[in-house]
């Protein structure tokens, strides 16, 4: 699997963009970022268990769902679809329990590169610099990258 996370944290600017290719098509990738039976089994560091409150990929929907460690932490995020568009395009507001009244905003865009394979790209932006430093600095690029080698993994599993 050549395909790899790029995180970029910008100088100076409260935002965080990501991009990672898949050797899946679009719709695939798209299906497993809104069913909630394959969320569960790739989103997240690699050991972490994921247990959803409820998860409404579509546009004015919501989501909240807990992961799980191995060191029995459990930590709960939740947030608002505001626009879904399928296999294109999504926009959601992103909270962490652990710090209230902090919420970002993702983009997400979905590209069919062609030949099977796709693109996603995505760009969140933080209320602050802080807040955008103390997200950068969790582990996020470590557990976004583990969930996006597993989601393809499950994708795999799963066959065209």
């Amino acid at each position: 699997m050549g395909n790899t996370l790029k995180l970029t944290v910008p100088d100076g600017l409260p935002f965080i963009d990501w991009e990672r290719e898949f050797d899946f098509p679009v719709a695939d990738v798209f299906r497993a970022h809104g069913d909630p039976s394959l969320i569960t089994q790739w989103l997240g560091p690699r050991g972490t268990n994921v247990v959803i409150d409820h998860y409404d990929f579509h546009t004015g929907g919501g989501f909240r769902y807990s992961h799980t460690g191995p060191d029995g932490a459990s930590y709960v995020f939740s947030g608002i679809f505001h626009t879904v568009r399928e296999n294109e395009f999504a926009v959601q507001t992103f909270e962490y329990d652990g710090y209230p009244d902090v919420v970002s905003i993702e983009f997400a865009s979905f590209e069919d590169l062609g030949n099977g394979r796709s693109r996603l790209r995505g760009h969140g932006v933080y209320p602050s610099m802080a807040a955008r430093d103390g997200m950068a600095s969790s582990g996020m690029e470590g557990g976004m990258s583990d969930g996006y080698d597993r989601l393809e993994e499950l994708l795999g599993q799963q066959g065209r």
